[in-house]
């Protein structure tokens, strides 16, 4: 297994973001969730054997230092588009695990320059579902919760989720993407539903909505061999028709 190799890339003036990079292949944007980048460390690994993945960390976890205009999940998600510019990757696979895979559905969205391919969602937030409630982990006042972020990574995810963790504006439009699509989801989740996750699948033209027994919020931890040959058969396949 080869190592990441971590450097600072400079993407925009005044900006700076920590990245992994692994393996050769078709590239994979790797966006990682409230618990920070370890979380997905399994799933950059599995990646690297076939692909380039490339795997940052979002400005304001980890110490890295968030902007203060940096501060929505579309500016956030900007970010990304930037950066694969910049480093001219076309044909991109941007997976995103529940914050991550707001920031991904968002940067597939804003894909003016038609670099990304193939998007997958794992236990992912973003849009207002019509009965469903997000409910975050809870631990013991003043603590981060065990698996959850730190305070400093809340702080972020606060900044750039806003209140309601959620963007009431995101369901419509997810009709217009056209790239396939596949929605992982805990069976047990209990931050956001499977319930959620049908929804979220349902409102895009090209995609599959797949269930884990066994796993919940984090599946990559819980379930990772179920997630890889999921991920695995997805990214083998051949693109949607008319992309």
């Amino acid at each position: 297994m080869t190592v990441p190799l971590r450097r600072t890339l400079q993407v925009r003036p005044g900006l700076a973001l920590d990245l992994r990079e692994a393996g050769q292949g078709r590239p994979v944007l790797v966006l990682h969730g409230g618990p920070g980048p370890d979380s997905i460390t399994p799933l950059v690994d599995h990646l690297a054997t076939d692909h380039r993945v490339v795997a940052p960390t979002h400005p304001g976890w980890d110490g890295t230092v968030r902007p203060d205009d940096l501060d929505s999940v579309p500016e956030l998600a900007a970010v990304y588009l930037d950066l694969l510019s910049h480093l001219q990757l076309n044909d991109v696979t941007v997976v995103g695990t529940s914050f991550g895979g707001w920031v991904a559905t968002q940067s597939v969205l804003d894909d003016r320059e038609h670099r990304i391919s193939k998007l997958v969602l794992i236990d992912a937030v973003g849009p207002v579902v019509p009965g469903q409630q997000i409910t975050p982990p809870a631990g013991p006042p003043g603590s981060a919760p065990r698996g959850g972020p730190s305070a400093q990574s809340m702080a972020a995810l606060r900044a750039y989720a806003g209140p309601d963790m959620a963007d009431a504006g995101m369901m419509p439009r997810l009709s217009t993407v056209t790239c396939p699509v596949l929605v992982l989801w805990g069976a047990n989740d209990t931050v956001v539903t499977p319930d959620f996750g049908r929804t979220y699948a349902a409102a895009f033209p090209h995609a599959r909505f797949e269930l884990i027994p066994g796993a919940g919020h984090l599946p990559i931890r819980e379930e990772p061999e179920a997630v890889f040959t999921l991920l695995d058969s997805f990214l083998t396949q051949g693109p949607a028709a008319g992309h």
